[in-house]
C-alpha cells in the first residue's frame, strides 16, 4: 500500500499545471520599483488650479485628460478581469484533472481487486482512501460496489449505505468527470470503474471536489493582479496627466466651444470684417494682415513675417505702423485713400507689439454724405407731408407745395395750375393753359412769370412736354438747352442773367388726372439737377398732388353744397302781421349742414316758426334738409297742428332712413315748432328732440318755457307728440335756435344756455339787435357745427279789427248775420267787397247749418285781407265737385272758390273752421255792375 501511496503522489503531482503550482511570494518580497511606482510623487507640490483645470471638461486640456483616463481605466480592468476570467477556468480544469487522476490512480492501484473481493473490504481499502485523498487534495476518495454500497467514504458514517448515482457509464467500463450543485456548492467529481484482470468491473471509484476548495488558491493570487493593475493605473495616469497639463499651458485653458469660436472669429477678422487690421511684433515685423488691409495697403502676398519698412509702403503710412507708439484716428495717405490709423499696444494681452486699425475715410465721408442727402429728403417729404393741405384751399396748397421744396430742395419753386382745378371742377383731358398759383424763392423784380397770369405753354417747352407725357422732364442745363427758349425768347435770356441754370418740369398727377405742372428751378451756386433729384420731386409733387385734388374736390362739393343749401333756405321773411321776425344762419368751419328755419304764415292771421337740425354736414344734409323743410311747409299748408304736422314728419324721416341706410345710414334730425296767434296771444309749441325756444318779456327777462319733449325724428315709433300752450305779452321775443349755438366741444348745454339767457336779458331791442349780441356773445370765430337763429316779436291783431257772432241753427239766422256782418265792413271802410263778403258768408253759414252742428261762430278778422271764419262742431268737412246740369246744388263752393283769394279747413279739438281770405287791394273783387256778370259766371260751365 505504501508503493501505491507513493505512485500515487507521484502521478498527482505530474498532472497538477497551472499558476497553483509556482510557489508565491509574500508581499514583502516585492520588487521594490513597483512599491516605489504605486506611491505618489514625493517633493511635488500639488497646484489645485491646474487639478482643477484638468478634471474640468470645459478645457481641451480636462476633455483630453478625462478621455485618456477613461481609455487607461477601461483597459486596465479589461486585463483584471480577463485574467481572473482565466484563473477561474484554469482551477475548474485543474479540478477536473486532479479528481480524475485522484479516481483513476486509486482504481488501478495493486491490491485493489484483492481488497474488494475479501471478507472486510472497507477495512483494507478505507485508510487508504483516505491518506490518497489527502494527498491529491480532493474531497473524497469514494469506492463503490456495483448495486450502490459505499466502501470508502470520507465521512465513515456514511460506509455501508446505499446510494443512488450516474455511475451507469462506470459500471460500463467507461470514466467520466461531471459539474453538479451539492450541499457544499458547486462540485467536480469523476468516476473509474475497477476492473478485475479479465476487464471485468467490479466496483466503483469517485473522487469528488468543491470547486470553492479550488478557487481558493486563485482567490489569494488576486491580490498580486489587483496591484499591479492599481500601478498600471497610476503610471498611466500621470503620463495622461502630464500630457495634459501641458496641452492646459498650451491651449490656455480655453473650452472646445470657446477654441471654435475663437478660430471662427480669428476667420471673421481676416477675412469679413471692413476695416482694416494689422498686428506687428517686436522689431516692427508684421505678424498678421487681414484681407481688408491687404487690399488697403496693397500688401504683397509673402507679406507676414516680414518687416514693415520692406513692404514697400509710402513712408507716410509705414512710419506709424512700424513705430510701436499708440495714436487715435491718424488721418494718413496711401496711395489714392486717405485712411484714418488707430495703434494700440498689445501687452499685456500678448508679446510685445502693437495692433493697427486702418478705416478708410474717403468712402466713408461719401457714404455720409449721401446718407445726409438721405436724411434731409426723408425730413423733406415729412414735412411736405404736414405741411402740404392743411387747408382745402387749392391755391393755398399750391403755396404751401412751394413753401417747403424752396430752397431746401430749389431755389424757386413755381406751380402752375388749370383752370378748371381753381374752380373745382374736373381738368380736361389735355391742356397747356394753365394759371400761375404760386411761386416761391425769388426776391424782387424777376424774370419769370407772376401770380395770376394766364400761361399757354409752347409744344417745345419741358412743361408742356411733361403735361403731354405725363412724366418728369430734366433740363440739366438750361443754357445748352433749345426747346424751352421757345416759350419767350426774351424772358428766358433774362432768367439765365439771373443765374437760374436748372429745371425739372413735373405734372401734377392724382387719381389719373393731370392737375398742372411744378416747376423746381435752381441757380447761383446750386448744383444741377440729377437723376436722383429727378425721382425725388415727383415723389415730393405726387404727394402734394393728392392734397391739390382733395382740395378740388372739396371746393366743387363746397359750392355745390352752398349752392344747393342756398336754394333750400328761406330767401327772405314772408309778410305777415303776426310777429316781427330776424333770423341768422351761420355754416360751420367743416362747410354747410343740415339747420335750417322757416316763417309759415297760416289762416287765420297766424304764423308757424320752425327751426330744424339734420345731423352732419355736406350735401347729404342740405339734401335732407331741403326735404324736411319741404314737407314741413307742405303738412303746414294742411293748418295741421304742431304735434300732428311733427309725427307726419315723424313718418316721412322714417321712410327716408329705410330707403337710404344702405348707402348713407340712419338720418339724424329734429325739430321745433312754434304756433303763434295774434288774436289770442297764444304760442302752441311741440318739439322732436330739439331745445324749447326762449322767451323775452317785455321787461327783459328770460325764461325757457317748459316743452315736452318728443324723440328725434325717426326714432318717434309712432308715439304721440305732446304740444305746451303758452299766452305771451304783446312785444314779447321769442327765440328758437339750433344745438349749435349751445353746445360746443369745451361747453356743455347747460353752460350755453346760461350764457345765452345773459346775451338775451337787457333792454328792449329789435329782433335784428338781438340777433346780432346774441351771435356775437355766443360764437367762436370758427364754430364747429353749424347755428339757425329765429328771433321774432309778438304782436296782438287790434281788437277793433275783429268781429264774431254766434249763429243759431236755423236758416232763417243767416239774414241777420249777414247784415251785421255788412255793417261791420261799411265801418272798416271795406264797402267795395261787401258784396262778395256776404256771398261767401251766406254759403258758408248755410253749409254749417245744413251738414254741421252747435254751436256755430262766425268771425271777421280785418288784417292785411280780409278774413271770414265759419265755425261748427262738426268734424265734416265740405269738398269741391263739379254739380250736374241737373243738380239743385253744390255751387256754393265754387263761388267761394271765385270771389276768395283762399280758402280752406281746419279741425279744432272742438270741431272746424272753415275760412277765406279776400285781397283787399284793388281790383281784388268785381264790383258795381260787374258783381252780377261775376255772379251768373260762377254758374257758367265754360268758367266752371
Amino acid at each position: 500500500m505504501s508503493n501505491f501511496l507513493g505512485l500515487f503522489r507521484r502521478r498527482l503531482l505530474g498532472s497538477t499545471t497551472g499558476p497553483s503550482s509556482h510557489p508565491r511570494r509574500p508581499r514583502s518580497e516585492r520588487p521594490r520599483e513597483h512599491q516605489e511606482h504605486a506611491r505618489p510623487s514625493e517633493g511635488r507640490v500639488p497646484r489645485p488650479q491646474r487639478l482643477s483645470s484638468l478634471l474640468s471638461a470645459r478645457s481641451v486640456a480636462g476633455e483630453v485628460f478625462l478621455l485618456q483616463l477613461g481609455v487607461v481605466v477601461l483597459l486596465v480592468v479589461a486585463a483584471v478581469v480577463a485574467l481572473v476570467v482565466q484563473a477561474r477556468s484554469a482551477a475548474m480544469l485543474d479540478a477536473r484533472h486532479r479528481t480524475l487522476a485522484a479516481a483513476g490512480t486509486f482504481a488501478e492501484s495493486p491490491g485493489i481487486v484483492a481488497a474488494l473481493r475479501s471478507d472486510h473490504p472497507s477495512a483494507l481499502l478505507q485508510p487508504s482512501a483516505e491518506a490518497a485523498r489527502k494527498i491529491a487534495g480532493v474531497d473524497g476518495i469514494n469506492v463503490y460496489t456495483l448495486d450502490g454500497v459505499t466502501l470508502t467514504h470520507s465521512n465513515p458514517k456514511q460506509i455501508g449505505k446505499h446510494v443512488v448515482g450516474p455511475f451507469s457509464k462506470a459500471v460500463a467500463g467507461r470514466s467520466f468527470t461531471e459539474t453538479f450543485e451539492g450541499s457544499l456548492g458547486q462540485s467536480v467529481v469523476s468516476v473509474v470503474p475497477v476492473k478485475d484482470p479479465t476487464g471485468r468491473v467490479i466496483a466503483i471509484v469517485s473522487s469528488p471536489v468543491t470547486v470553492q476548495n479550488v478557487q481558493s488558491m486563485v482567490n489569494r493570487q488576486l491580490p498580486v493582479v489587483l496591484g499591479s493593475a492599481a500601478v498600471v493605473l497610476a503610471l498611466s495616469a500621470g503620463g495622461t496627466a502630464l500630457v495634459s497639463r501641458r496641452l492646459l499651458r498650451r491651449t490656455h485653458g480655453l473650452g472646445p466651444a470657446e477654441m471654435t469660436r475663437m478660430y471662427e472669429h480669428h476667420d471673421a477678422v481676416l477675412h469679413a470684417v471692413r476695416e482694416g487690421v494689422l498686428i506687428v511684433g517686436g522689431g516692427g515685423r508684421l505678424l498678421l494682415a487681414n484681407d481688408e488691409a491687404r487690399r488697403l495697403l496693397d500688401l504683397p502676398d509673402d507679406a507676414e513675417g516680414r518687416p514693415v519698412a520692406e513692404l514697400g509702403l509710402e513712408e507716410g503710412i509705414a512710419e506709424p505702423i512700424a513705430s510701436g507708439r499708440s495714436a487715435t484716428d491718424e488721418v494718413h495717405m496711401a496711395a489714392d485713400r486717405l485712411l484714418a490709423v488707430n495703434i494700440r499696444p498689445t501687452a499685456p494681452y500678448g508679446q510685445a507689439g502693437t495692433v493697427v486699425t486702418l478705416r478708410d475715410t474717403t468712402e466713408l465721408m461719401a457714404l455720409s454724405g449721401r446718407a445726409e442727402v438721405a436724411r434731409e429728403r426723408l425730413k423733406l417729404l415729412y414735412d411736405a407731408g404736414v405741411g402740404v393741405g392743411t387747408t382745402l384751399n387749392v391755391e393755398r396748397t399750391a403755396e404751401e407745395l412751394a413753401e417747403v421744396a424752396a430752397p431746401r430742395f430749389a431755389d424757386v419753386v413755381t406751380v402752375d395750375l388749370l383752370d378748371p382745378v381753381l374752380r373745382g371742377e374736373e381738368p380736361p383731358e389735355a391742356s397747356t393753359e394753365m394759371r400761375r398759383t404760386a411761386a416761391v424763392g425769388l426776391q424782387g423784380d424777376h424774370p419769370l412769370y407772376p401770380v395770376g397770369k394766364l400761361i399757354r405753354f409752347a409744344p417745345d417747352s419741358p412743361m408742356a412736354a411733361g403735361l403731354i407725357g405725363g412724366r418728369a422732364v430734366l433740363e440739366a442745363d438750361l443754357r445748352a438747352a433749345r426747346g424751352w427758349r421757345t416759350q419767350d425768347p426774351a424772358n428766358a435770356r433774362l432768367i439765365l442773367d439771373r443765374g437760374i441754370h436748372s429745371l425739372i418740369a413735373v405734372p401734377l398727377r392724382a387719381r389719373g388726372v393731370v392737375l398742372g405742372m411744378a416747376g423746381y428751378w435752381r441757380g447761383q451756386d446750386s448744383p444741377p439737377f440729377d437723376e436722383e433729384d429727378v425721382s425725388f420731386a415727383e415723389e415730393l409733387t405726387a404727394r402734394a398732388a393728392v392734397s391739390v385734388d382733395n382740395a378740388r374736390r372739396y371746393t366743387r362739393e363746397h359750392t355745390m353744397a352752398v349752392t344747393l343749401q342756398r336754394s333750400l333756405l328761406p330767401r327772405g321773411v314772408p309778410e305777415q302781421s303776426a310777429v316781427e321776425v330776424a333770423h341768422r344762419y351761420l355754416a360751420a368751419q367743416a362747410g354747410v349742414g343740415g339747420d335750417w328755419f322757416d316763417v309759415i304764415p297760416l289762416p287765420g292771421t297766424r304764423v308757424a316758426l320752425v327751426v330744424g337740425d339734420v345731423v352732419g354736414h355736406g350735401l347729404h344734409a342740405a339734401a335732407t334738409m331741403g326735404r324736411l323743410r319741404t314737407a314741413v311747409y307742405n303738412f303746414s299748408t294742411l293748418d295741421l297742428p304742431p304735434d300732428e304736422l311733427l309725427s307726419h314728419l315723424d313718418e316721412l324721416v322714417t321712410h327716408i332712413d329705410a330707403d337710404e341706410q344702405e348707402w348713407q345710414g340712419i338720418t339724424g334730425a329734429t325739430c321745433l315748432c312754434a304756433v303763434y296767434d295774434p288774436v289770442s296771444g297764444q304760442v302752441t309749441a311741440a318739439t322732436a328732440g330739439h331745445p324749447g325756444p326762449a322767451l323775452v318779456r317785455p321787461d327783459g327777462t328770460v325764461s325757457y318755457p317748459e316743452v315736452p319733449v318728443s324723440p328725434p325724428l325717426g326714432l318717434g315709433a309712432g308715439m304721440p307728440v305732446e304740444t305746451s300752450a303758452l299766452t305771451v305779452p304783446e312785444g314779447s321775443l321769442l327765440a328758437l335756435f339750433t344745438d349749435g349755438l349751445i353746445e360746443s366741444r369745451d361747453r356743455d348745454p347747460d353752460a350755453g344756455l346760461a350764457a345765452l339767457r345773459a346775451a338775451l336779458s337787457g333792454p328792449a331791442r329789435t329782433p335784428e339787435e338781438t340777433c346780432t349780441a346774441v351771435i356775437d356773445a355766443m360764437l367762436p370765430a370758427r364754430p364747429s357745427d353749424d347755428v339757425a337763429l329765429l328771433v321774432a316779436r309778438t304782436r296782438r291783431l287790434d281788437p277793433a279789427r275783429i268781429a264774431e257772432w254766434d249763429v243759431s241753427p236755423d236758416p232763417a239766422a243767416v239774414s241777420p248775420v249777414r247784415n251785421a256782418c255788412a255793417r261791420r265792413l261799411a265801418d272798416w271802410g271795406l264797402e267795395d267787397i261787401a258784396f262778395t263778403t256776404e256771398l261767401i258768408l251766406s254759403e258758408l253759414m248755410t253749409n254749417a247749418i245744413r251738414y254741421g252742428s252747435e254751436p256755430i261762430r262766425v268771425r271777421l278778422l280785418h288784417d292785411r285781407s280780409l278774413i271770414c271764419e265759419v265755425s261748427d262742431g262738426s268734424s265734416t268737412s265740405p269738398h269741391l265737385r263739379r254739380a250736374e246740369d241737373t243738380d239743385e246744388g253744390g255751387r256754393g263752393l265754387f263761388l267761394v272758390a271765385q270771389f276768395a283769394e283762399r280758402w280752406g279747413t281746419r279741425y279744432t279739438t272742438r270741431g272746424k273752421i272753415i275760412w277765406s281770405e279776400q285781397a283787399l287791394h284793388d281790383g281784388a273783387a268785381p264790383s258795381g255792375a260787374d258783381r252780377g256778370e261775376a255772379l251768373l259766371a260762377g254758374w257758367d260751365d265754360e268758367a266752371l
